[in-house]
Parts: structure tokens; C-alpha cells; sequence
């Protein structure tokens, strides 16, 4: 598995603000830094607070992803122009720590999903990736978290 240490948590479902939209390979990384700024800034003006480091859902697409990206927030928000309200999972989390390049992340996807199929659990909910660090940093540090649940029990 890469040398990736895979633990569970039980996370408490929090509410987020987020901006969702197609988003060409390309251009990930200039829509994710938009992205950040501009919820940012609907939070502030709501007079809401950031509750945690931003994070990203991905989807792949024929010519990219379909992105999730935002903040965990303080309190559910309503929608303000494209940064509309969603939510972080509650339960069992999967989550390992991938340090290096963005591009290189899939390898800690692939780490998460064998240790939750090896260990009899079952994927429960959407993945997602919380940024410890920005890109302007080396070697960031980026956290790949997976609902899951244990495999119900068959036979007796």
C-alpha cells in the first residue's frame, strides 16, 4: 500500500459551504484557488467562521472533474451566489496522509480503499481530500478521507 498508515475516526457531520462546478484538468488548480476565495469571503460576509482547512470532492469526467470545494463552517449556511451550503460526513472515516504532490494523490486513494476492503468494511459516502498545507509549500501534506461502515455480518 505505498508505505500509507490508514486509520477510522468518527467524525461528527459538519456543515460546509462549498462552490461546485465541471472543471477541466488544466484548470484545477486556478478554480481551487478561486474556489477558497470566494467562500471565504460569502462566510465573512454572513458573519459565519471557518471551522476547519478547506477540502475537496472529485468526481472524474470525461475531460476533468466534477468538483466540490469549501470550507467546514460553524453554522449552516444558505446559498449566496455560486457558494451554497453542503455538509461533511458524520461516522466512520478511512483517512490516511498523503505527503507530496497534488498529482501523486491517488496513490493514498488507493491505500484507503484496500485497507477499508481488507479490514471488512464497505464504502459508505463520497470521498474527499482536506489541504493541511497550500500549494506553495514543498511537500504538502493532503488527508484522503473515506466514509465507511463494517460489512454486515453473512452466514452464521
Amino acid at each position: 500500500m505505498s508505505g500509507y498508515e490508514v486509520r477510522v475516526e468518527e467524525r461528527a457531520g459538519r456543515p460546509a459551504a462549498v462552490i461546485r462546478a465541471d472543471v477541466p484538468y488544466d484548470d484545477l488548480a486556478t478554480f481551487l484557488s478561486g474556489a477558497f476565495t470566494e467562500v471565504m469571503g460569502a462566510v465573512a460576509e454572513q458573519g459565519a467562521s471557518l471551522a476547519g482547512p478547506p477540502f475537496g470532492r472529485y468526481t472524474p469526467t470525461e475531460r476533468g472533474f466534477g468538483v466540490t470545494a469549501g470550507f467546514p463552517v460553524d453554522r449552516p449556511m444558505p446559498a449566496r451566489g455560486r457558494v451554497v451550503p453542503d455538509k461533511l460526513t458524520s461516522g466512520a472515516v478511512a483517512v490516511t496522509l498523503h505527503t507530496g504532490p497534488y498529482s501523486d494523490v491517488g496513490e493514498a486513494y488507493r491505500a484507503v480503499m484496500q485497507w477499508v476492503s481488507a479490514h471488512g468494511m464497505t464504502v459508505a459516502g463520497e470521498a474527499w481530500e482536506t489541504y493541511l498545507d497550500g500549494p506553495e509549500v514543498a511537500l504538502p501534506r493532503t488527508e484522503v478521507c473515506l466514509p465507511c461502515t463494517r460489512a454486515a455480518a453473512t452466514g452464521a
